[in-house]
């Protein structure tokens, strides 16, 4: 590999706990949901670099950053469903 894989997965590091200090401080649930996203993205993409850091890869890293990528694509359309149903709550409307 090129040797650029840790420093990149270093920065992705940063990168969540800039997204945690989001989750934390986070006016409003769509703000959250964003940085939980982030969070599964820049997960796969950490794990994906530290799976092909070594002279091979380790298939376990990628098992992991799959399932990781399933979570969150879970997590986005439970929130939308979530978001679809207060709204028509608001409205009145009982599906």
């Amino acid at each position: 590999m090129t040797g650029l894989e840790l420093p990149i997965a270093l920065f992705l590091l940063v990168n969540l706990a800039a997204s945690l200090w989001r989750v934390l401080r986070g006016p409003g649930d769509a703000n959250r949901l964003l940085a939980a996203l982030l969070f599964g993205s820049t997960g796969v993409g950490v794990l994906v670099l530290l799976a092909f850091a070594g002279e091979r890869a380790l298939t376990p890293f990628l098992d992991v950053a799959l399932t990781l990528a399933l979570l969150a694509a879970i997590t986005a359309i439970a929130f939308a469903q979530r978001a679809w149903r207060r709204a028509s709550a608001a409205e009145g409307h009982d599906d």
